[in-house]
């Protein structure tokens, strides 16, 4: 027996409702729009907030680039000659209105000469900067600021408008799930979000810096390296979504032995071949040198052990309920 919803009462739709097909289409529909909605004003936020966004996605390679120990080429010579010419610059203005305030055979024009000097002086070492400034990437095209600027965006208005993805996705299927899979499904999304939240904030800080800045100071005696804006972000963008990917190994791991697809002993029993395994997909992972590589082995071969102990836990509490349940021993 099919369920006719009324095309408004979408939003209201249950785990007991069973729609027909045109009312599961026309839902999906609705739920589609929401998702569109919610990404295009995540979207619009991003957009309205580029230059932050972009801030926070150059700093990694501003902090690289400034903190280069043999800069080599024209741009890098510029940028570590600035804090010296801030110092010349300062201690002749210094000695310009040290000059201008001593007793001495200067007339007055020569005085108010030496005088307007130093406030030249004091006014570009004001605009000079104190230590070495880092580099902000490079775009070739007349229109990659503004592709660079709306890609950034979408994939940040992505990350935004997730949490209201998922969501209409668990409404969407939870008609066609069983009472005690709605009871696990709820959570296990908001454990997917969470990890994958920690996963990027753990590529960002840990990964993405090690990274970029090993990167960058390989070699630096011998390039004048200029990072393009397009393979920069690319760069990020994949390093971010790999770091929350990895995040997801606890909900992969408890998933296959709650299913009956491995055991913890068996984890436990091969857990050479699985660090080899690790090993291995690290290496294909975003990142070539070893600094990368090694920042994501570390998280892991972590959330492979945690990953353990969950199962563990979670398999005891199903053999403690299965043997505490009266049906099981014939009571009934």
């Amino acid at each position: 027996m099919t369920l006719n919803v009324p095309r408004a009462a979408w939003l209201r739709v249950s785990e007991e409702d069973r729609l027909s097909i045109v009312d599961h289409l026309g839902e999906l529909r609705m739920r589609l729009a929401v998702c569109a909605a919610a990404f295009a004003v995540a979207f619009g936020l991003a957009f309205w907030q580029n230059h932050t966004v972009l801030g926070l996605l150059n700093r990694p390679l501003e902090r690289a680039t400034a903190a280069l120990t043999h800069p080599h080429g024209p741009l890098a010579e510029t940028a570590s000659e600035q804090p010296r010419l801030r110092v010349a610059l300062n201690r002749q203005r210094a000695a310009f209105e040290l000059l201008a305030r001593s007793p001495s055979p200067l007339d007055g024009p020569q005085r108010q000469a030496l005088i307007a000097a130093a406030a030249a002086d004091a006014a570009v070492v004001a605009l000079s900067p104190s230590s070495a400034q880092g580099r902000l990437p490079v775009t070739l095209g007349i229109g990659e600021p503004f592709a660079q600027t709306t890609t950034v965006s979408a994939y940040f208005a992505l990350l935004l408008a997730l949490p209201v993805i998922l969501w209409q996705l668990y409404a969407f299927v939870i008609p066609a799930l069983t009472r005690r899979e709605r009871h696990a499904a709820a959570p296990l999304i908001a454990t997917t979000l969470l990890l994958l939240v920690l996963g990027i904030v753990f590529g960002y800080f840990v990964v993405l810096p090690g990274a970029v800045s090993f990167l960058q100071n390989f070699n630096a005696s011998s390039f004048d390296t200029l990072v393009q804006a397009n393979s920069y972000y690319s760069f990020v963008s994949l390093t971010l979504l790999v770091s929350g990917m990895l995040f997801q190994i606890p909900i992969v791991i408890v998933a296959l032995t709650q299913a009956g697809i491995v055991s913890t002993r068996q984890l436990r029993k091969h857990r050479r071949y699985a660090i080899v395994i690790i090993a291995a997909l690290a290496l294909l992972l975003p990142g070539s040198d070893p600094v990368t590589t090694g920042l994501e082995l570390a998280p892991m071969l972590l959330l492979y052990e945690l990953s353990i102990a969950i199962a563990a836990l979670l398999e005891r509490r199903v053999r403690r309920r299965a043997y505490d349940d009266p049906v099981d021993h014939g009571h009934h």
